[in-house]
Formats: structure tokens, C-alpha cells, sequence
């Protein structure tokens, strides 16, 4: 891939920074940005440009999952078909959307929005970051015009929505195959343990995730009954649950503060 076979409309993006979830470069609505670990691509939505992503660098535009041969050389692409982007699992493995699976040899739209997508290995799960650069809110200002979003650690404000979102993620935190999140009974009877003197209850600590879920709704999608089809089960959480792993909310470490205390 060089960069003769690229114009203006195409480009690449560094690795490293915040990730796509709050900061865009200037961009017309429309635009696409997808990135892995060590960067990726924006793309205008008329550059007739298709995007090519998997384990093979030196094959594809983004890479993920480069040291996992369950991942494909060329797992998958995007393109604009003229009226939205589209992704094509090319690959084995199933591609994981904030709703559902895209099966290898399968398609699925991109959400116009943020999406965090992840290729499913038997073992691990590889983030591609997605995200379509869309049209200010009317009597918004420009995002492009103000300052530096707050760090990814603020989507959790406090101690007690961290303790509480930890205990329902503990399985993702120890990074079990195929995790779920915890019932809200497990999660209360987890604190009770921790914090012996808290008193907590599963209707308290549905509270305080469904108090999270809400505020950062407005900024991720999937997190919403209404954006999901039915049965929805566990997905909420389990989408709450990624949204803080993607944007390190939750890290490994926080599982420390589940230990019962001595």
C-alpha cells in the first residue's frame, strides 16, 4: 500500500492519541476513520476508496490483530456504495458489532457513528475503531472548534460507579473467553464482600450502571433499548461494559478494589 495510489480525500491516520470516540480531525459529514493499534485511515465518502484491514500490514490499510494467525491476512473491507459504508467480513472469523455478528462472507452496514468493532479469535478479541464524521447538531458549535475533550478515565465519575461497573465487568477485567456480564444479584453479593459496610443490594447497583449507561448514551450508541432489536438480554451491559474498556474506564487493576478486605 503506498502512498501514490492516495489523494486528498484519502489519508492516513498516526497511531497512538485518544482514539476516534471524541477527537476528529476537520472533516466533511460523511467521512469515514477507522484505525487499529497502529493506525489507520480517513476517507471521504466520494473518493471511491476501499479500505482493507486484517492481519497481513504490509497487505492491508489498517491492521489489527497482527500477532493472532486466527485473525485473516485480509479479514475484511469498507467501501461507500453511494449512499452509506459498508463493511464486508471477508475473513473466518466473526466480526462483532455493537448489536450483532457479522459472520465471515456476510455484510453489515456501518452505524453512523461511533462503533467500536472487534474480530473474534477463540482467544482474543481485536479492536477496530470505527467512526463517520457526521453534520453539527443545528445551534451546536463546531466540534472541530473547541477545546481537548475530557481524558477516557471521566466517563466514570466517581468511586462508586467505578467499584460498581468493575463488579458487573469482572469477567471482561480478567479477560475470560467468551465473557458476560455478571447478574445483578452476583454483582451486589461481589460488593458486599468488598465493601462489606455498604449495604448494597441488586436494585442499588442496577442504579448506578443504568445512571452511566444513560449519561454516556448520548455520546455512544448502542447503549439505548430503543437502538436494539429484541430480546435485548444482556447486550446493555455487555455494550456499557466495551464502551469502558475501549476508552481504558476500566482497566484490570480496578479489579484490586473488588478484593475483600483482611
Amino acid at each position: 500500500m503506498t502512498l501514490a495510489a492516495f489523494t486528498p480525500k484519502v489519508d492516513f491516520l498516526p497511531a497512538g492519541g485518544p482514539g476516534l470516540a471524541y477527537e476528529l480531525p476537520p472533516a466533511a459529514p460523511g467521512t469515514l476513520f477507522v484505525r487499529g493499534p497502529n493506525g489507520g485511515m480517513r476517507v471521504a465518502p466520494d473518493a471511491g476508496f476501499t479500505v482493507v484491514f486484517g492481519r497481513c500490514e504490509p497487505e492491508v490499510h489498517v491492521c489489527v490483530g497482527a500477532d493472532d494467525r486466527h485473525v485473516s491476512r485480509r479479514q475484511g473491507l469498507i467501501r461507500h456504495d453511494g449512499s452509506r459504508w459498508m463493511l464486508y467480513n471477508t475473513g473466518k472469523r466473526a466480526i462483532r458489532f455493537p448489536d450483532r455478528l457479522v459472520l465471515g462472507g456476510h455484510e453489515a452496514e456501518l452505524p453512523a457513528a461511533y462503533a467500536p468493532l472487534f474480530v473474534i479469535g477463540p482467544e482474543r478479541e481485536h479492536l477496530l475503531e470505527t467512526r463517520i464524521a457526521g453534520r453539527p447538531r443545528a445551534g451546536s458549535p463546531d466540534l472541530h472548534e473547541l477545546g481537548t475533550a475530557e481524558p477516557d478515565g471521566a466517563l466514570l465519575r466517581d468511586d462508586t460507579e467505578r467499584l460498581v461497573l468493575a463488579c458487573l465487568a469482572r469477567r471482561y477485567l480478567a479477560q475470560e473467553p467468551n465473557p458476560v456480564p455478571l447478574t445483578w444479584a452476583q454483582v451486589a453479593a461481589e460488593l458486599n464482600l468488598a465493601r462489606p459496610d455498604g449495604k448494597w443490594n441488586a436494585r442499588r447497583a442496577q442504579h448506578v450502571v443504568e445512571k452511566v449507561r444513560l449519561r454516556l448514551s448520548r455520546d455512544f450508541a448502542g447503549l439505548r433499548e430503543e437502538e436494539l432489536p429484541p430480546p435485548i438480554g444482556n447486550a446493555l451491559n455487555h455494550n456499557l461494559i466495551v464502551v469502558l474498556l475501549v476508552h481504558a474506564a476500566l482497566v484490570p487493576s480496578h479489579l484490586l478494589e473488588l478484593e475483600p478486605p483482611r
